[in-house]
């Protein structure tokens, strides 16, 4: 969406992009933070110059926040109540057995 469709729709900012980070490879990516950018090429770009100055990153995703799917408050019970009631999903459930060690 170029700044004049968007001026047009009103809204006056850029779309709104999701930014990971992975540390040294083989880490897992990371939420970084946020960026407004008009297409995926300059919200790589700003992320790079935003969230790696200070060194210590090997890869980054842009991802456009509209298309990130996350569950709400509100549906707190309904999405992770059935985990409470399957006590084999929990750690403390099992017993170590005697000279294992660093398990």
């Amino acid at each position: 969406m170029s700044k004049t469709e968007a001026t047009l729709n009103g809204d006056s900012q850029w779309p709104l992009w999701e930014v990971f980070v992975q540390g040294p490879e083989g880490e897992p990516h990371s939420h970084a933070g946020s960026l407004h950018a008009p297409d995926a090429a300059l919200a790589l770009q700003n992320a790079r110059d935003v969230y790696s100055r200070r060194g210590g990153v090997s890869s980054i995703w842009v991802v456009p926040a509209k298309d990130i799917i996350a569950s709400s408050s509100a549906e707190n019970g309904l999405m992770f109540e059935p985990m409470d009631s399957k006590v084999y999903r929990h750690a403390q459930f099992y017993k170590v057995p005697r000279g294992v060690k660093n398990l």
